[in-house]
């Protein structure tokens, strides 16, 4: 397609020079060029594609960047991006050292806050006004784009306890599409069906949001210009605290995203014409995902234990959760976007009996530190936390990577804390910690393919603290933990082709350490180097050169992981190169050390 219109567009100013009647053209314009760039360089399409118009329509109406616009979440934000000057980088979106797939405040001035989690806008929004108001700027608006999805998290409440009973220039756009990556859950959800039933360019009563003293408005069509420009002028001419409920569709203009709209949340490459997605191998005939053989093993232990439910915070796809859905349905609960009541809803189901297998992202537990800590740790609940996509994630970037984990968990007291290195391991974990039940017990996995194909090897439960030598050299010992364990093998072969020998051990558990095996380590080497996929700062090598200094051996210890910064988006093994934990940088270590 051409771009007639949107050619002409590289920031805001250039918008409020059209006139109106243009913007539907204009919107197809820039569905055209975001499927055009994420057929090729995949991103998050489905979300963008909802509110084509209601970005164009919020750029030309505000005094944007003046006037403060969050987007929450931020994956829905592309169309934002390219009339804010960054068209002509898109191409570069998600990439290696391009811009982000998410709002940054480093990246653009334009982007008036950083979200990548759900459910914060609203209270970044709350502070600005609250800032402008101390500051005498009571002309400035702050709008706060919110999906329905997103007001599932307590955030959102508890920022709109706040300003409801405020003064402030602030408006609320609740972006309606009935879904967040899954279809949405919940009691919020059935309610927001039954106000769009109202369908209304005026005010109608909105008992929710009118209860904090908000002023409601719509709900509107979100892709009818007609419509969407005269409820959002009357809304931005009212004063306080306002709401606008707009009517959206996720993947709105491409007919596959329209109908398949969780699989083309982030589909990754497509045909451009068709739709299509690449045709998928069996997963039979192929290396599986992490997310596969946690899903597939875990049907299996349901069951062999009536007991086991599993929880999901809006995660129920990604964490492959569906086999456990569709066999067991009354035994899966995806509690939406709250991580902090999927944790303490998982501790009182244990609390009576129950074994829950509570799987949230990496990034995402780190919302919920408190309840992990208070309701789960303390109390001593065997509660199995199941915590996905651990590591270095890739192309969403420093929002998303699991990186933290290793070093905030393990000095919670009670805790297992297991990292496997393979698909293999990974079904061991699952088994030993459906048998153990003495407390919480956390397991931690990569988002991404495992690294062989016949996995569905019968389980073992294996000892709790108990890891694993692998590999006999002389003066160097190699300690890893979880997936980077095949870095580590991969380098250790590569230097074995040159007559070059080192230990390898699989410390398999970071809590509690394998006294034995780390005895062996620094009594039979000289020096001893850790990798791990999380900071360094805190994390198992910390906990290693803890033990070593405790138990009085001085050898020198190289740590290997992320290093005391947040890395930005690539793909992963990029993000690995450049952290220097990958085979590449281990065998530079290796030889730096023998030198």
């Amino acid at each position: 397609m051409a771009l007639q219109l949107l050619s002409k567009i590289n920031d805001p100013a250039d918008l409020r020079k059209l006139q109106p009647d243009s913007f539907p053209d204009l919107a197809e314009e820039l569905r055209s060029f975001i499927l055009d760039v994420t057929a090729v360089n995949p991103g998050h399409l489905g979300a963008s594609l909802g509110v084509i118009e209601l970005s164009i329509a919020l750029h030309y109406l505000f005094d944007t960047p003046n006037d403060r616009l969050i987007w929450d979440v931020g994956h829905q934000a592309y169309a934002h991006k390219i009339l804010t000057g960054r068209k002509e980088l898109f191409q570069s979106l998600r990439k290696l050292d391009g811009i982000s797939g998410f709002p940054s405040r480093s990246e653009s001035d334009y982007d008036a806050f950083g979200t990548g989690h759900a459910s914060t806008a609203l209270s970044a929004a709350v502070g600005m006004a609250v800032a402008a108001g101390l500051q005498g700027n009571h002309s400035r608006h702050h709008i706060a784009v919110i999906g329905d999805g997103a007001i599932t998290g307590g955030m959102f409440f508890e920022a709109l306890n706040q300003a409801g009973a405020a003064d402030l220039n602030l408006i609320i756009i609740l972006n309606d599409n009935g879904i967040a990556i899954d279809k949405s859950a919940g009691a919020l959800k059935d309610y927001l069906i039954r106000q769009a039933e109202k369908h209304s360019s005026q005010a109608f009563s909105n008992p929710l949001f009118e209860a904090f003293g908000i002023a409601c408005n719509g709900p509107v069509d979100g892709h009818n210009f007609a419509e969407l420009l005269p409820a959002l002028e009357a809304v931005k001419a009212m004063k306080g605290v306002r709401l606008l409920h707009v009517i959206t569709t996720k993947g709105k203009g491409f007919e596959r995203a329209e109908k398949d709209q969780v699989r083309y949340h982030a589909p990754g490459t497509f045909d451009r014409l068709t739709g299509e997605l690449p045709k998928a191998k069996p997963v039979e005939n192929r290396i599986p995902l992490y997310q596969e053989v946690f899903g597939e093993t875990l049907l299996e232990l349901a069951k062999k234990y009536p007991e086991l439910v599993g929880v999901t915070p809006a995660m129920p796809t990604g964490s492959h959760l569906l086999p456990l859905l569709e066999t067991f349905p009354e035994r899966c609960f995806d509690v939406g976007i709250a991580e902090q009541h999927a944790l303490t809803f998982s501790a009182g189901l244990a609390a009576e009996g129950m074994l829950p297998f509570c799987v949230v992202y990496s990034t995402f537990l780190q919302r919920a530190y408190d309840q992990l800590i208070h309701d789960v740790a303390l109390q001593n609940l065997p509660v199995v936390i199941c915590v996905d996509r651990a590591g270095l994630v890739g192309e969403d970037g420093a929002t998303h990577h699991g990186v933290f984990d290793l070093a905030y968990l393990r000095c919670i007291p009670n805790l297992v804390i297991a990292a496997p290195m393979d698909e293999k391991e990974l079904r061991h974990l699952m088994f030993t910690a459906a048998a153990n039940r003495k407390g919480p017990f956390v397991i931690r996995y990569p988002r991404g393919k495992t690294t062989a194909m016949d996995w569905k090897v019968e389980p073992e439960v294996v000892p709790i603290g108990k890891g694993r030598k692998l590999s006999s050299g002389s003066s160097i010992a190699v300690l890893s933990i979880g997936h980077p364990g095949n870095f580590v093998k991969e380098a250790l072969e590569k230097l074995a082709a040159e007559n070059i020998v080192v230990s390898h051990y699989d410390l398999r558990f970071l809590k509690p350490l394998d006294e034995i095996l780390l005895k062996d380590a620094f009594e039979h080497h000289e020096q001893i180097i850790t990798v791990e996929d999380g900071v360094r700062n805190g994390g198992m090598g910390s906990a290693v050169m803890e033990w070593a200094h405790e138990n009085g051996f001085g050898n020198p210890v190289v740590r290997l992981g992320v290093p005391d910064a947040f890395i930005s988006h690539g793909r992963p093994e990029e993000l690995q190169y450049i952290c220097g934990f990958d085979s590449n940088g281990i065998v530079k270590h290796i030889r730096k050390l023998l030198s």
